[in-house]
């Protein structure tokens, strides 16, 4: 089997683990607390909860194959992949709710599933490197830091509109993200031992993005609707994510002449697509909407 069919399942087991845990989290952090908190008093709430943890455990699963993923593919391939999780967060999400899904979110899961397999068969991602230089790693932070920076004080500003949601969904999004990106730094020294990783400068940075997404993204669950949050998570995640590994990690799209038409237009579908599905699978159904089955 070659190694792009390997990530290719790891990433969508990855996917799935994602998503189961994604719906358990979502619903704690609705139902933990009936009192307006904080980010950090949310988040030290939530470590309290039953619920909360079985999410999180369901989701470390899928970043383990998330990693797996990731020593087999470009960061482009697998979180193209990665995005197929709203694919499965929505019957999971439909079910836990008491309601069935729309032919409207249907179409919008089919179109999803033909934009993330364009993507993935004509633009052929390349394998770039595994890892950056301090220097490189430099000018994201003087770049990536700002912006979220700007996103919180926004968040703040605006706290109590829906915003708000969006804006820390972005902030999550983006930091999930870059969680990707070191993550692939960090499964790149595993065959060499657990020293080596323990002296891999990434692994510390790595660690703490993965605690800051998960109580920023949480907050942005409190923050709104989670038709403003969720949308925000998701489409931010893989753009910077991908953005980084051409950037810095030097990975490539490889359409050919005739194939960036197609890749353009899939990108768009993706992301059109993916805003869809977060948005619907977050708002109960309208009334006398046609449903199917599923």
């Amino acid at each position: 089997m070659h190694r792009s069919d390997i990530a290719t399942l790891f990433a969508l087991g990855a996917a799935l683990m994602i998503a189961v845990g994604d719906v358990i989290q979502q619903r704690s952090a609705h139902d933990v607390t009936d009192e307006p908190v904080g980010t950090v008093a949310l988040f030290l709430q939530l470590l309290r909860d039953k619920q909360w943890w079985l999410g999180s455990l369901v989701a470390a699963g899928g970043f383990g194959l998330q990693a797996a993923a990731l020593a087999f593919g470009s960061v482009l391939l697998v979180q193209a992949l990665i995005v197929t999780s709203l694919l499965f967060a929505l019957p999971l999400s439909a079910r836990f709710a008491g309601r069935r899904i729309t032919r409207y979110q249907w179409m919008w899961a089919v179109l999803l599933a033909i934009a993330v397999a364009v993507i993935v068969t004509v633009g052929d991602p390349s394998k770039g490197q595994s890892r950056a230089g301090l220097q490189t790693w430099t000018w994201v932070i003087a770049t990536l830091g700002p912006f979220l920076l700007l996103c919180l004080l926004g968040a703040r500003l605006y706290k109590g509109k829906p915003v708000a949601a969006v804006l820390l969904g972005v902030v999550a999004g983006s930091l999930w993200g870059l969680f990707a990106v070191l993550m692939k730094g960090v499964v790149d020294q595993l065959d060499n031992g657990i020293w080596a990783v323990l002296k891999l400068p990434e692994l510390y940075p790595w660690a703490a993005v993965a605690v800051v997404a998960t109580a920023v993204q949480q907050a942005s669950f409190r923050a709104g609707s989670m038709a403003a949050s969720l949308p925000a998570v998701t489409v931010s995640e893989p753009l910077v994510a991908s953005v980084l590994g051409v950037a810095i990690l030097g990975e490539m799209l490889r359409p050919g002449r005739s194939g960036w038409a197609f890749l353009v237009v899939a990108v768009v579908v993706m992301i059109a697509a993916t805003v869809e599905l977060a948005r619907t699978e977050a708002a109960p159904a309208p009334e006398g909407a046609p449903t199917s089955s599923g």
